[in-house]
C-alpha cells in the first residue's frame, strides 16, 4: 500500500501537470501540502482537490511557521502513513511521473530496502539534476549510498517505523540528504532505479533556485546571507 504526498508552493504551470498525472496512475492515496502559496493557487488546488478527489493540507490554516514547512509536512505523511500501515511516495510538484511509475516503485521495495527513488530527466531524456552522477551508471537497478533526492522516491514502511520524523533538525529546511544518511546507518539498501524515469523541471517553486546553474557566487552569497536553502 503507498500513500503519496506532494507539497507544492506556487509554480501551479508544474503542480498541475504533476497532479494530474499522478491521479491518472488511478487508485491514487494523494495528499497535497499546500505550503503558503497565493490565494490564487490556494483556490486551484481547493478546486482540484474537489473534481480529483486528492486530500489537501493548506499549511497556512494550521501553522504560523514560514514556508518551507518540509519537516511538518513529513511529520504528518510519516504519521499518516504509518496509520495507514502504507509505504510514502513523495513526488515533488516540479516532477511528472509515468503511468507506472508508483508500481515499479512499490516493485522494488523488498525486505532490507529503506528508500526507492526514480531516476529524474529532462525534456529529452537525458539524466539531470539531482542525479547527474547517475550518468555513468549502468544496469536497471542499483544500490547506493550518495543521497537521493525527494524529487520521487519511496521511503518503506520499515524505515518510518525505524526512524522517526520528530528527530528531524528544525534548524534546516530540506532533509533528502539527512534521511538519505539515516536509512544507511540504520542498515538499510537505498536503490536508485534507473530504468525507471520521471520528467523533472528543477526548482520551478523557487526559482531564485536557478542562480546555483546561472550566477552561482550569488546563488551561495544567497544562501550563506539569507540562510536559504539549509541541507
Amino acid at each position: 500500500m503507498l500513500h503519496v504526498i506532494m507539497p507544492v508552493k506556487d509554480s501551479m504551470h508544474t503542480a498541475r501537470q504533476a497532479i494530474a498525472a499522478l491521479m491518472q496512475a488511478g487508485g491514487v492515496d494523494l495528499t497535497v501540502y499546500n505550503d503558503f502559496s497565493t490565494a490564487e493557487t490556494t483556490a486551484e488546488l481547493t478546486e482540484m482537490a474537489r473534481r480529483l478527489g486528492f486530500r489537501l493540507v493548506n499549511w497556512a490554516d494550521r501553522t504560523d511557521h514560514p514556508s518551507p514547512n518540509y519537516r511538518l509536512t513529513l511529520q504528518d505523511a510519516q504519521r499518516r502513513a504509518l496509520e495507514a500501515g502504507a509505504h510514502l511516495v513523495i513526488v515533488e510538484s516540479d516532477v511528472t511521473v509515468r503511468p507506472d511509475t508508483l508500481a515499479r516503485l512499490q516493485a522494488a521495495a523488498a525486505d532490507g530496502v529503506g528508500m526507492v527513488a526514480a531516476v529524474t530527466v529532462d525534456t529529452d531524456g537525458n539524466v539531470n539534476f539531482p542525479y547527474l552522477y547517475a550518468r555513468r551508471l549502468r544496469g536497471t537497478a542499483v544500490d547506493t549510498t550518495k543521497r537521493l533526492s525527494f524529487c520521487c522516491t519511496l521511503l518503506t514502511n520499515a524505515l518510518l517505523r525505524a526512524y522517526s520524523f520528530d528527530q528531524l533538525d528544525p534548524t534546516k529546511q530540506w532533509y533528502d540528504v539527512a534521511i538519505s544518511h539515516r536509512s544507511i546507518t540504520l542498515g538499510f539498501r537505498n536503490r536508485l532505479l534507473l530504468d525507471t524515469q520521471v520528467l523533472h523541471q528543477p526548482h520551478s517553486s523557487r526559482p531564485w533556485k536557478q542562480l546555483k546553474y546561472t550566477n552561482p557566487l550569488r546563488y551561495y552569497w544567497q544562501k550563506l546571507t539569507q540562510k536559504r536553502d539549509r541541507i
